[in-house]
């Protein structure tokens, strides 16, 4: 009996043993299979992009030839918007309901239409207008951009808006009018120079789309007040606000609290929320920066990226390079690029590197470095950084039918600059924390229809939202309210001596560092442990003084551009400094 008791358990071993071989070996050629329909939808995916991509090229080169615009559908909304000034003479608007004495069956339609919009508007509502008014008045809310609830609703607000980049494709195409903004690294004040003055009534009531090309954090000590503003923007509006990524969107970068101290985005998210909750707030954030497009198309004319365009790494049958818009569609919807994630792929890795990293060179680059044959060459910033010349700007633009090019990612104290013959605009929307000195300007461009306006902040124009230290204004203040607004980055020291110092800190510790302070994600994605194309470590943050790529707006002979338009596109410039606007009384800081 102990023998066959004993021989039916081994047998009932056996019988489980062998179905739960049975079992794994089912779930292996169903995760197999579930592989390869994802891959397939992907690659569907892919070619539909691709096919809507021919397809509005076509379609906007028949309108052009036609002379008609393309046929927008517009939706009917039940509300208005009532304008006021808050009790700090900010400028507010407040959603109104229409249609109280409409007929009956107009009542209906609006009412129908309401319960849709609501329900939407609703969910957020209460987190994004906590987020505008401490944007309106941050010296009212010291405490709460220090406390838990700023972190719970910026983890919240990522949350929502990471899902809407993922969506979006990685080339954002955008119809005029737009503006375009650069490097904002955190400069609460500029920022809020733009608010004040471009779209003064807030962005939905304020006609276009608005394009930021990357750099939202670090150097600046406002990072988090910018991104929860940015991202609030973006989820408000996600088909009128477009944000697109910077090299300071990747964690080698924004991690790297050895090179940028105080001004590092992680150090920021650590001294305002504690270590634990300060790293997850850094890590959920980076998340959806790893999401974001890498440019943008505006017209189908202007492409916009931070830094440049990326080296060509597909080829067709013929031989030719294919489309470069097409290369950077196909990099993955989730890509860390610093450093890599696990299945990115080093050609898609090198191209969204391009994008982030790339400068224009420089007239001795152009003689000594770039390659003739192919247009590209060793940036200055080093570390593996690319620059493009003349040849590979001619040539990206008549590949694709475009006429200029608008990038960030280099400081000029012009606030926008030209080169590469009037084609590359340079966009810098910050004027601190750069070393451009106290009379440096922060810019943007209007791509107005068939017109291009460049608006600059003059040096004169003061502000209300920052101090120095030494200010009348912040004399009544407890030490503990100055220490805090202090560490907000509302009040500073004077920054011609910060910006000095941190110049030559910079050159400093980066001929000493060897490795990157990176985090690892603690998101569904894994990092690769690949080498990147571009390693932040060895690369300069800005090319060294006198660089040189491109020269101020101010006088520049601007008939180079006309006469020098690839496409039939006519644009016009015009400079539109804000040096004659009123000048506020009050002795707060001037930068």
């Amino acid at each position: 009996m102990p023998n066959t008791a004993a021989n039916v358990a081994r047998t009932n071993q056996h019988l489980e043993k062998t179905n739960l071989r049975d079992k794994e070996r089912h779930i292996a050629h169903l995760q197999k299979e579930v592989a390869a329909l994802t891959n397939k939808l992907a690659k569907q995916q892919k070619q539909q992009q691709k096919l809507l991509l021919q397809s509005s090229s076509a379609s906007v080169a028949n309108d052009h030839g036609h002379g008609h615009t393309p046929k927008r559908r517009h939706r009917l909304s039940p509300f208005g918007n009532v304008v006021n000034t808050s009790d700090h003479g900010a400028v507010t608007n407040e959603r109104a309901r229409m249609g109280r004495n409409a007929s009956i069956s107009t009542a209906k339609e609006l009412a129908n239409l309401y319960g849709k919009e609501e329900d939407h508007h609703k969910s957020n509502k209460e987190l994004v207008d906590r987020i505008l008014e401490m944007f309106q008045d941050p010296k009212s809310h010291t405490s709460y951009l220090r406390s838990s609830d700023f972190a719970k609703d910026i983890l919240r607000l990522t949350k929502k808006v990471k899902g809407i980049f993922q969506a979006e494709p990685r080339v954002a195409f955008v119809q005029s009018p737009a503006y375009v903004f650069g490097d904002i690294h955190g400069n609460l004040e500029d920022l809020h120079f733009f608010s004040d003055n471009v779209w003064r009534l807030g962005m939905a009531l304020t006609a276009g789309n608005f394009v930021f090309l990357g750099d939202y954090v670090d150097r600046g000590m406002s990072c988090l007040e910018v991104i929860a503003y940015l991202f609030a923007m973006k989820l408000l509006l996600p088909h009128k606000v477009f944000l697109l990524r910077g090299n300071h969107e990747t964690r080698d970068v924004n991690g790297w609290e050895e090179h940028y101290g105080e001004r590092s985005f992680l150090w920021q998210c650590r001294d305002r929320f504690g270590d634990e909750v300060g790293f997850k707030v850094w890590n959920v954030i980076n998340d959806a920066f790893d999401r974001m497009p890498l440019s943008a198309v505006i017209d189908q004319d202007i492409f916009c990226v931070h830094g440049g365009i990326p080296r060509p790494v597909t080829q067709n049958h013929d031989g030719t390079y294919a489309s470069r818009v097409q290369d950077i569609l196909d990099v993955p919807p989730i890509a860390g690029i610093n450093p890599p994630l696990e299945y990115e792929d080093e050609h898609h890795q090198q191209v969204a590197s391009d994008c982030i990293w790339s400068d224009p060179a420089s007239d001795e680059q152009e003689m000594n470095s770039v390659d003739p044959q192919s247009g590209y060459g060793e940036s200055l910033r080093g570390g593996g950084a690319i620059c493009f010349g003349h040849k590979a700007v001619k040539e990206f633009l008549s590949q694709h039918g475009f006429s200029y090019i608008m990038r960030a990612h280099e400081a000029h104290a012009d606030g926008v600059a030209v080169s590469k013959g009037g084609k590359v605009f340079t966009i810098f929307s910050t004027s601190k924390d750069h070393n451009q000195g106290s009379k440096a300007m922060a810019g943007c461009i209007l791509v107005d229809f068939e017109n291009l306006q460049v608006i600059n902040r003059s040096h004169a124009y003061k502000n209300v939202y920052v101090h120095r230290r030494d200010s009348v204004s912040i004399s009544k203040l407890s030490k503990q309210e100055i220490e805090d607004r202090t560490r907000l980055g509302l009040i500073t020291e004077n920054p011609s001596i910060e910006e000095d110092e941190e110049s030559e800190e910079e050159f400093e510790d980066l001929s000493d560092s060897d490795e990157s302070s990176s985090e690892d994600n603690d998101g569904q994605w894994s990092f690769s442990g690949r080498k990147s194309s571009v390693d932040p470590t060895h690369c300069i943050s800005s090319p060294p003084p006198g660089h040189g790529s491109g020269s101020g707006m101010s006088g520049f002979d601007f008939s180079n551009i006309a006469s020098n338009n690839i496409s039939s596109r006519r644009i016009g410039m015009q400079q539109i400094s804000e040096e004659e606007e009123t000048l506020q009384e009050d002795d707060s800081m001037d930068l």
